[in-house]
């Protein structure tokens, strides 16, 4: 099995579990390697409803660390860090204080709106959506051109509920932003999340994904669990994506340096 490279806790305020309960279904599972990534905290007052406090970070970084050499399976320390307009200021700095294997970036918010919470959803329906999946996609390629992130996390969550551009528009919107990725040496992760949302469908999607094949980024694999029984879940397919975008590795990450390893032809 893959390593599941996007976990949360119960300290992002929005998931169940502490981590050691995270830990004991992967090793159920038989994956071997899990990073968990809670969404990094911040002083600027951004997004507070999901994510730990500033004081909180010792007790996430204790209970993370705590777990390492102690089990069968390897354990990552990373962070799921939002970008967001002036976040430079604090997460360049922040980010290499601590030591993180894996810092992924993603953006959540268009224009102070929260495209993928289910409580903002109805805006979807008022709003231009292709005008809203640019601003989104200009948002990822400033994250990318920061420099600050080693992967992009479920790189078209406004799919998340359903509201699409044309194929043809999205291959000329997400063209320029996978450029910048490649540039900056980033990977991507396929993450299953999407499979239980509307959409129905793994982030990104198979044509994002074959058009980052041909850019050759490198990717991973993330569950976005928020529940411990959801870490590794819809792997199989996953994979089965991959394949059939033409990847033949994965990365792994150490301190935050990829490594490519063979991808296994099925689970």
């Amino acid at each position: 099995m893959m390593p599941d490279y996007h976990v949360h806790t119960v300290l992002c305020k929005h998931a169940e579990g502490n981590a050691k309960e995270y830990l004991n279904e992967a090793e159920k599972r038989g994956i071997r390697e899990i990073c968990f990534t809670d969404h990094a905290p911040n002083p600027h007052g951004y997004d507070p409803v999901h994510r730990m406090e500033m004081m909180q970070f010792g007790s996430y970084k204790e209970m993370i660390t705590g777990l390492q050499g102690t089990r069968t399976a390897r354990v990552l320390f990373g962070v799921e860090a939002d970008f967001y307009q002036g976040c430079e200021s604090f997460l360049a700095t922040w980010l290499p204080e601590q030591d993180f294997d894996l810092v992924l970036g993603s953006v959540h918010y268009i224009d102070g709106w929260g495209f993928d919470n289910p409580v903002h959803c109805h805006v979807w329906e008022s709003v231009d959506v292709g005008y809203s999946w640019r601003r989104y996609f200009e948002l990822v390629q400033k994250l990318a051109e920061s420099g600050l992130y080693d992967a992009a996390a479920h790189l078209d969550l406004p799919k998340k509920f359903g509201y699409r551009p044309s194929e043809r528009d999205l291959r000329e919107m997400i063209g320029p932003v996978l450029d910048c990725i490649a540039e900056a040496g980033m990977g991507i992760e396929l993450n299953t999340a999407g499979l239980g949302a509307p959409a129905r469908e793994i982030y990104p999607s198979p044509l994002i994904l074959s058009m980052a094949k041909n850019r050759e980024i490198p990717i991973c694999f993330g569950s976005d669990a928020h529940k411990p029984n959801q870490v590794g879940a819809g792997f199989e397919s996953a994979l089965e994506m991959a394949l059939e975008a033409g990847y033949t590795h994965y990365f792994t990450i150490r301190r935050r340096e990829k490594t490519l390893h063979p991808l296994p032809r099925h689970l």
